[in-house]
């Protein structure tokens, strides 16, 4: 009994006695394949993919430290092996990402746990293709959500826009996305906050959704903070 004891004691601290838990939750009209990606080192939640029904939700549960990105992906079809391809958010490897990042434009919402504190946070700049937020539950009620619940493809500027092949709107890119410039990327010259501004493009993702990140240095107004809590990502 007493081996039984010391092994559990090292599953337990093998995987966090402190882990969050993750409910993605889809509230969209149609199917979703939500992708997870962890940072360098950290381990692949979910074999990093899964699918989920309108209404439907799916708890994760993450490591002490964990950190990473969650995104929606659409359009997918996949076989019974889960090989196939998605509209938006495909991650090159069929329904389970396995650690790959998902193709641009796509919503993201990032996660670094126990640094010492939560750090979490909605990017758009990697584009856009659905809505998504994040609730965090913890027990002091004080940590702040941050919804991009709104339809950003809606009017999506011309030259940013990612059609499906009914040619309907399915993601809008950001200016980096579209250009793959200096300027829009904020590298090279521009890898500074003083030399690196919101454009046009940018500032339409950020009045869309104020505390969403709409470029590389938009760190004020959109990272949050938050102690021993877990999430709610929800889907549209």
């Amino acid at each position: 009994m007493a081996f039984l004891h010391f092994s559990v004691l090292l599953v337990l601290s093998s995987f966090g006695v402190d882990a969050a838990v993750f409910t993605l939750q889809n509230r969209c009209q149609n199917t979703i394949w939500p992708a997870i990606q962890p940072n360098g080192g950290q381990p692949v939640l979910m074999d990093g993919g899964l699918e989920l029904r309108p209404l439907e939700s799916q708890n994760v549960t993450t490591p002490e430290r964990w950190s990473g990105r969650i995104w929606g992906r659409t359009g997918c079809t996949f076989d019974v092996n889960g090989a196939g391809t998605c509209t938006t958010g495909d991650c090159g490897s069929g329904l389970y990402c396995r650690g790959a990042g998902g193709e641009p434009p796509a919503s993201l919402a990032e996660f670094t746990l126990d640094s010492p504190l939560d750090y979490y946070d909605v990017s758009l700049v990697d584009g856009y293709n659905m809505p998504i937020s994040i609730y965090p539950h913890d027990d002091s009620g004080v940590c702040s959500s941050v919804r991009c619940d709104t339809d950003l493809n809606l009017h999506c500027p011309t030259n940013m826009i990612v059609r499906g092949e009914g040619g309907d709107t399915v993601a809008c890119k950001s200016g980096c996305t579209a250009f793959h410039t200096p300027e829009y990327c904020c590298t090279e010259q521009f890898q500074n906050p003083d030399t690196c501004q919101p454009t046009e493009y940018s500032q339409y993702f950020k009045q869309g959704c104020p505390t969403a990140y709409s470029y590389a240095f938009d760190d004020q107004s959109s990272t949050f903070t938050c102690r021993e809590s877990d999430y709610l990502i929800i889907f549209c």
